[in-house]
C-alpha cells in the first residue's frame, strides 16, 4: 500500500507558488516563471529603507524581513539614476505618475501599459484603460510597449523586423490569478516575443519590461543573471 500513501501525499501537497521552466517556441528558447498570485508574496522592489537603489536581483535577499527570493526579474524601464521612467507604486506609495503621451524609445511606442499587483491578484492594463478605470494597485510599474492587447499583438510589431535583443516581460491570465514572467534566452524581435505570449501562453494581455538589460533570478533552475545595475524589480519572496 506504499503506492497509495505516496499518491495521497501528492494529492495533499500544495501547489508551488512559483514554477520556472525552459520552453522552446519556433526553435527559440525562452524561460518562463509562472506565479500563483493567490499564494505567492509578489512585490516590486526599487529602494531600500535608506532610500538607496537596491540595484541587483540578489540584493533583494539582504533586505530586512526577506528570508528567500524564489524568483526575481527587472520590471520596467529606468533613467540613468535608475529612477522609474513611468508610473511606479510600491507598497501603496506612488513614486512616479502615469506617463500617457507618446515619446522616443520603446517606452513611448504606444500603446504601453501598467503591471498592477495586489495581495491576491494582478493584471496588465493598457495605459489608456488604466487611466479610465483607475484600479487600486498595491504595487504598479509602467513600461512599454504592450506586447499583447486583448489577444492581439501590438499594431507596430513587424514580422520581418531585424531588431533583435534579449527581452523580458509579463503576461497575466484573464482571472488575474496567475502572472507569467518571460525572458528570451536568445535575441528575438518584438513580433516573436509577443507571439510567444499570445500563441504559446495564451495570455490576453502582456507587457514588455526591457531588452539588453533583461535579467532573471530563478534558484529552482540554478540561474541567477548578473550585469548592469537595475531600477525597478519584481520578486516573489518568503
Amino acid at each position: 500500500m506504499r503506492w497509495l500513501a505516496t499518491l495521497c501525499a501528492l494529492w495533499a501537497a500544495p501547489a508551488l507558488a512559483v514554477t520556472c521552466e525552459d520552453v522552446t517556441y519556433q526553435g527559440q528558447s525562452f524561460t518562463t516563471c509562472k506565479v500563483d498570485v493567490t499564494k505567492a508574496d509578489l512585490r516590486l522592489f526599487h529602494e531600500d529603507a535608506n532610500g538607496d537603489v537596491i540595484g541587483s536581483l540578489r540584493a533583494i535577499e539582504d533586505l530586512p524581513g526577506v528570508k528567500a527570493v524564489l524568483f526575481a526579474m527587472n520590471a520596467g524601464m529606468y533613467h540613468d539614476d535608475r529612477s522609474p521612467v513611468g508610473h511606479y507604486v510600491e507598497n501603496g506609495v506612488e513614486v512616479m505618475r502615469v506617463i500617457s503621451n507618446a515619446g522616443p524609445g520603446n517606452f513611448g511606442l504606444l500603446p504601453n501599459g501598467v503591471f498592477c499587483i495586489n495581495d491576491d491578484h494582478a493584471q496588465v492594463y493598457e495605459t489608456g484603460v488604466f487611466l479610465e478605470e483607475r484600479p487600486t494597485c498595491r504595487d504598479a510599474t509602467q513600461s512599454g510597449p504592450m506586447l499583447v492587447i486583448d489577444g492581439a499583438l501590438h499594431p507596430r510589431f513587424l514580422p520581418d523586423s531585424t531588431s533583435r535583443f534579449i527581452r523580458n516581460g509579463v503576461g497575466v491570465n484573464e482571472a488575474g490569478t496567475e502572472a507569467t514572467f518571460v525572458i528570451s534566452n536568445e535575441a528575438v524581435t518584438f513580433h516573436e516575443f509577443g507571439s510567444f505570449f499570445r500563441d504559446t501562453l495564451g495570455l490576453p494581455n502582456a507587457l514588455y519590461f526591457d531588452g539588453k538589460v533583461s535579467r532573471l533570478h530563478a534558484p529552482s533552475l540554478g540561474r541567477s543573471d548578473f550585469g548592469f545595475q537595475l531600477g525597478p524589480m519584481v520578486a516573489v519572496v518568503e
